[in-house]
């Protein structure tokens, strides 16, 4: 029986700017060609030049008169973090829209990135840390809306505060949901200091559910030569209809929190189906390891040292 089609109405976004993180495929190109498709100005941050070239096509060929930026962003590289930030602070533009999307997981051994954290936390969480750092004055000159792609994962296992970088004994799935964690503590914590410092924007946390998504895929650069049996297990449920999501219904969550005005800070959206695995986007009850403002706290401030970037006081 054919899945009845899933839809939420996006906005006119004519005059916005938006910036997307992990852009060039998966969610994040969907959600991109929604975007511009809507009429935002869409800047895509890419590590990889030639998918970024091949999302473009693909972007074009749904919306022709899509208004594209392509821009070099390796978020497992702080030096890259900050040059990206350094270059649309010089462009000057406001941005009405970031979606913190990218993100890498479960690489079956540990890895690092350049700055030598640990893939996952690294990439996941502290790129995109400095990125909010660095592109801040941006974002409060266009009072945007900050939207943080966490994961169900942030809902099982914990931040492992004592070897916050698994150097001692390093368990994927443990690594993957710290990172997811640590983000979702971030964008509320986000949230709160632009409410108490008047910052101008807002900041709220999303998930895509479970859907045959690139995220579980063969990935040679990760290690991972072939699909795991996760991922086959989800294509076949997502392709009958059983429970899961599809790659489109999984965009959804961060599109609703990104764009729709009902949409508040310091809320989580995710698809409201049975174990919000899939179906249409609505609030969703905050995960029990994102409630603590002590441990948010203690993440940015953790962050702060890490990365060597700050945010204002105030």
């Amino acid at each position: 029986m054919p899945r009845k089609p899933i839809e939420i109405t996006v906005p006119d976004l004519s005059g916005k700017r938006a910036v997307i993180t992990g852009a060039s495929d998966g969610i994040g190109l969907g959600v991109a060609t929604r975007l511009a498709a809507a009429g935002a100005e869409v800047l895509l941050p890419v590590r990889n030049p030639r998918k970024g070239e091949a999302a473009l096509a693909k972007i074009r060929q749904a919306a022709p008169a899509a208004n594209l930026t392509l821009q070099a962003l390796d978020l497992s590289s702080l030096d890259s973090v900050s040059a990206f930030g350094e270059a649309l602070r010089a462009d000057g533009r406001p941005i009405h829209i970031l979606i913190n999307n990218a993100g890498v997981m479960t690489p079956p051994d540990r890895r690092t990135t350049a700055d030598g954290f640990e893939l996952q936390f690294g990439t996941n969480h502290l790129g995109h840390f400095a990125l909010v750092a660095h592109l801040l004055p941006l974002l409060r000159a266009g009072h945007a809306r900050v939207t943080s792609q966490i994961s169900i994962s942030a809902n099982s296992n914990s931040i492992n505060w004592q070897d916050l970088n698994w150097e001692r004994s390093y368990k994927g799935t443990h690594a993957y949901s710290q990172s997811k964690i640590a983000f979702g503590l971030f964008g509320l914590e986000l949230d709160r200091r632009s409410q108490a410092g008047r910052w101008g924007i807002t900041s709220n946390l999303c998930h895509p559910g479970v859907a045959p998504t690139s995220l579980l895929a063969a990935r040679p650069e990760l290690g991972r030569d072939k699909d795991t049996m996760g991922v086959k297990v989800i294509r076949t449920l997502s392709a009958r209809g059983i429970l899961l999501g599809t790659v489109d219904t999984a965009q959804l969550p961060a599109l609703y929190a990104a764009t729709v005005a009902d949409a508040e800070g310091g809320r989580f959206y995710g698809p409201s189906g049975l174990g919000h695995l899939g179906g249409p986007p609505a609030e969703q009850k905050l995960y029990s390891r994102l409630h603590s403002v002590e441990d948010a706290q203690r993440i940015w401030n953790t962050s702060e040292e890490l990365t060597k970037v700050s945010f204002p006081a105030h």
